[in-house]
């Protein structure tokens, strides 16, 4: 009898400790890659999943082979699953073929996950120089600073600007209004690197861009 009436409280004292234990377990923190092996000019992609929303930031450090290490780039946690997508491409100039890993602690938890870097053949547009075509859609800049910025930040194995435009005539050169669509395409990634490339060689090579 007695057994009876106590195994009504052992069943809430085991259930108050799951509970418990529950409640007080810490969060973890797991970097899911989209993929692990990148060319240049494609982004990198990755989720940051966690078991509960704390408030805290992700604290991300993405380092090479060597060790060289980014600065801590802080990454808002709001949901379970967070998808971190790269602002900018792999380019060359930047970053070395090899190995890299990436770094994350979440509110005590920490994981680590890593990815390769190979040199595929691709060659991109630098992010600077898609600065300089968001002055010139926006008229703060000439026809001519925009194609000699074209002609020495842009690989010449993507465009290459006709010996005919050089610094004494950069005044004279003249793009069409309409041309301008082009770039804001490209700036919107609506057209690729690529695309966008072969449109600014085909006017030039048509003389529709001329002096």
């Amino acid at each position: 009898m007695k057994t009876r009436q106590y195994l009504p409280i052992m069943i809430l004292v085991i259930l108050g400790t799951i509970l418990l234990s529950s409640a007080y377990a810490s969060p973890t923190v797991k970097i899911v890659m989209d993929k692990t092996t990148f060319g240049y000019c494609e982004k990198l992609f990755y989720t940051i999943q966690v078991s509960e929303v704390t408030g805290d930031p992700a604290i991300i450090h993405i380092r090479d082979q060597a060790g060289k290490s980014s600065n801590a780039i802080p990454i808002p946690i709001s949901n379970l699953q967070n998808p971190i997508p790269s602002v900018a491409p792999f380019e060359a100039e930047i970053f070395p073929v090899g190995k890299y890993f990436i770094d994350v602690e979440y509110s005590g938890a920490k994981d680590t996950a890593e990815f390769d870097l190979k040199d595929s053949g691709n060659i991109c547009i630098t992010v600077g120089m898609k600065q300089i075509a968001y002055s010139w859609i926006n008229d703060q800049i000439s026809d001519g600073f925009f194609i000699d910025a074209i002609n020495k930040f842009v690989d010449k194995g993507l465009i290459k600007v006709p010996d005919k435009i050089n610094e004494k005539n950069l005044q004279d050169v003249h793009i069409p209004k309409w041309v301008k669509n082009t770039a804001g395409w490209w700036l919107e990634e609506k057209i690729s690197d690529g695309e966008f490339a072969k449109a600014i060689q085909y006017l030039m090579d048509k003389g529709i861009i001329a002096i």
